[in-house]
């Protein structure tokens, strides 16, 4: 897996300074290499009962799409207010300074779904900690939160004490 990391490329002082953002858009514009992370990544759910995949705007839609049409499940999009055409049901959650808030589709799920929530990169983890807490209102079993990449030192486990998480790459 370490091929796959050295792919992604750091941008010092992005989006401010003192931070070295991880820019994922370099593996997914190579296509061995996308390829091979959504493959290693599907095959840790091969032969599980898995009724949806839950993208996370914007790049988990990507890994999303990639785990849903490998698995061949369907995929549900959470999306930041106003993006979504019918009734939805939302979270408001704090981030490092302010709040953000999210939504689904009211009728997302059936009650029993077996669901993956995928996102590209586990960082602080407020943002799947808000989703968890969206998700769990539907009587849905969360499988697990899978993620392309996981930035270990801002522990962003700990905000998801009850959840399932693996996440491919780790820095």
């Amino acid at each position: 897996m370490d091929d796959l990391k050295q792919i992604i490329r750091d941008i010092p002082d992005f989006p401010k300074k003192g931070i070295v953002f991880k820019d994922i858009t370099t593996l997914l514009s190579d296509a061995k290499s996308f390829q091979r992370m959504v493959d290693l990544l599907a095959h840790r759910y091969v032969g599980e009962k898995i009724d949806q995949i839950v993208g996370i705007e914007a790049r988990g839609f990507i890994l999303g799409a990639a785990l849903a049409y490998k698995l061949g499940t369907g995929i549900t999009l959470v999306r930041k207010p106003g993006k979504l055409p019918f009734q939805t049901r939302s979270i408001s959650y704090e981030l490092e300074y302010g709040t953000d808030t999210l939504e689904i589709h009211e009728d997302a799920f059936k009650k029993g779904d077996r669901i993956i929530l995928a996102d590209d990169l586990l960082a602080t983890g407020g943002t799947m900690a808000a989703v968890v807490k969206l998700v769990e209102k539907f009587g849905v079993e969360i499988y697990e939160c899978a993620f392309m990449a996981e930035l270990e030192f801002l522990n962003g486990r700990s905000k998801l004490p009850d959840a399932k998480v693996y996440s491919l790459l780790k820095f």
